[in-house]
């Protein structure tokens, strides 16, 4: 049974087809990539995964789960994460509370307990803090845990975001465009990093990423959109010869 599944998923902006027919199967542990020029429907597919919008039609199951319908945090209450294309910090506060927030959930104490900082309080916010510095530590940030996110370099931001991302302890990780702005010595960083974390967390991972070097070294499978639909799925180097997705989007790139 597939981890993720959407079927004949289509969804439309006023009038204009964004995602048609839609159908994609993710397996535990996968990493597929999702490529495609912009406009091609990709983020909007992360926005019907994960609640943002509702399909006008089709089916998107997680792990057993309906997901249409659902609100956001109800998709992440059954393990599903994601990160942004545009970094979604809370820039003025510091690197530790972001990833604590993530795992607020865990603290197990009432407001009631909380108010009155009665032990359940104190033991719960040492466990969240424990696990956001371990998280830290893992994601090389911990000796940043005191500095506000919005301090950090671009590239320290990114990974903050995907320790967040892991504090809610997902089985389906989505990466929208995590190598974005990245110059290629960082971008090879990351596909490392995506690499590890899936290892280390035992992860399915769903990309969206414009960087052939990320794509093709980290992704078993890619399916490639056009103006919403699929125009090629397979592994990265049937991916690469395909004369149709050259002619859409690789250009030379493939080459």
């Amino acid at each position: 049974m597939s981890l993720l599944s959407l079927q004949h998923v289509t969804h439309h902006f006023a009038g204009l087809r964004a995602v048609a027919d839609f159908n994609l199967h993710v397996e535990p542990r996968e990493l597929v990539a999702l490529i495609g020029p912009n406009g091609a429907g990709k983020t909007t597919i992360f926005n019907l995964i994960t609640g943002v919008y509702r399909p006008g039609a089709g089916s998107i199951t997680f792990d057993g789960h309906d997901l249409i319908g659902r609100y956001p945090h109800d998709v992440v209450s059954y393990g599903l994460a994601r990160t942004f294309q545009n970094i979604r910090l809370f820039r003025n506060l510091s690197v530790l509370d972001n990833v604590r927030i993530a795992q607020s959930h865990e603290a197990h104490y009432s407001v009631l307990q909380g108010l009155l900082r009665l032990p359940r309080y104190h033991r719960g916010e040492r466990r969240v803090t424990e696990r956001a510095l371990e998280l830290l530590a893992a994601f090389g940030l911990a000796e940043h845990a005191t500095a506000t996110a919005g301090s950090l370099p671009y590239g320290q931001q990114r990974r903050l975001e995907m320790a967040r991302a892991l504090a809610t302890r997902p089985r389906l990780l989505l990466l929208d465009e995590p190598a974005a702005g990245m110059n290629p010595a960082e971008a090879q960083e990351l596909m490392e990093l995506i690499l590890w974390m899936r290892r280390e967390f035992d992860l399915t991972i769903l990309l969206i990423e414009h960087q052939m070097r990320v794509v093709m070294g980290a992704a078993e499978r890619v399916l490639v959109l056009d103006f919403g639909e699929t125009i090629a799925e397979g592994p990265p180097a049937e991916i690469q010869t395909n004369r149709r997705v050259i002619e859409a989007y690789l250009g030379e790139e493939a080459g």
